[in-house]
């Protein structure tokens, strides 16, 4: 399978890179789609969002590569989740991630719940988990999100534990921020492998979801 990542940054927020240069490297490597999810909270989203859906319309018919623009609502209250979800899907938005609660930030405790009550498509680095809060995800569908990135890569055991506990679904993503951090298929897969996965469950529950979560969100 070629690579689907729907977890990306670009220089909109803490990227180092324009949205088209990512998207030429993502498609130099190989990878069949790219979510382009730069952070935003309320400050900056009617900024960060319209551009990066502008660059993904623009760009679409010039590239191979399918494009998914997007936003991950990032160090926000908790109870701002639901009416920032809704508007970015409102302006644009195919794919919302949820900033989850990675050990290696400060994320504000509770985090983790409200952007899954909020039905964010995908929580990233969701980081200790609770076991009540991953069995909210699986019966909302919201995606729990293993990660190739540094630092919030080190929760990927527990969640990977979790999830399977629990049902919730499964998705790898990098989190890219800079040109390094962008794998291949191979490599995603011995990330996965060392977060505990079996080789049947990569296939089953991390590359089939995210074929699955990228065909519902190219419509």
């Amino acid at each position: 399978m070629k690579m689907i990542d729907l977890h990306t940054h670009t220089l909109l927020s803490d990227g180092v890179l324009l949205p088209s240069e990512l998207i030429r490297r993502a498609e130099v490597i190989g990878y069949e789609v790219l979510g382009i999810t730069d952070h935003a909270d309320s400050s900056n989203i009617d900024h960060v969002l319209p551009r990066i859906v502008r660059v993904c319309r623009d760009l679409q018919p010039k590239v191979a590569i399918k494009l998914i623009p997007g936003v991950e609502l990032t160090h926000i209250p908790p109870s701002d989740f639901e009416d920032l979800v809704k508007y970015a899907r409102k302006n644009g938005a195919r794919i919302v991630v949820g900033h989850g609660e990675t050990i290696v930030e400060p994320v504000i405790s509770g985090t983790n719940k409200a952007a899954i009550s909020a039905k964010v498509d995908i929580l990233a680095h969701p980081g200790l988990i609770s076991e009540d809060d991953a069995a909210i995800a699986a019966s909302m569908g919201v995606a729990l999100e293993i990660t190739t990135r540094s630092g919030h890569c080190y929760s990927n055991g527990h969640v990977v534990k979790t999830a399977l506990k629990t049902g919730a679904k499964l998705v790898l993503n990098t989190d890219t921020h800079s040109p390094e951090n962008l794998v291949t298929t191979p490599r995603a897969r011995s990330i996965a492998l060392g977060a505990g996965l079996s080789e049947s469950d990569i296939e089953n529950r991390i590359f089939a979801n995210m074929r699955n979560l990228a065909d519902k969100l190219l419509g």
